[in-house]
């Protein structure tokens, strides 16, 4: 997965208040997986990936719909976000060890 920005994880916690609460945290690693899968393919063929893009949590994220961007005075928003920043640490401490 390319580099993961603030952008990137706005877009992807906008996307993820579209989802009801129980799958929120399969879609944000379902999310993550896609960027990476995309990357990979990007790096072996030079070519965006046909569904997920460049690589970027951004580009998977745009696939789906997201709400406009709130601040983080909206709880709901800051929980979408925590958890996906626990999914990137996850994502990345299993990738260290393997």
């Amino acid at each position: 997965m390319r580099p993961v920005l603030h952008g990137d994880v706005a877009c992807a916690a906008r996307a993820m208040m579209r989802v009801p609460l129980a799958q929120r945290a399969r879609f944000s690693a379902t999310l993550i997986a896609r960027a990476h899968a995309a990357d990979l393919h990007v790096r072996r063929t030079a070519r965006l990936h046909p569904r997920w893009g460049n690589g970027s949590l951004m580009a998977a994220a745009r696939k789906h719909p997201m709400m406009p961007e709130p601040g983080f005075d909206d709880p709901e928003y800051c929980a979408c976000f925590s958890q996906l920043m626990q999914t990137l640490i996850r994502f990345h401490a299993n990738r260290t060890r393997s």
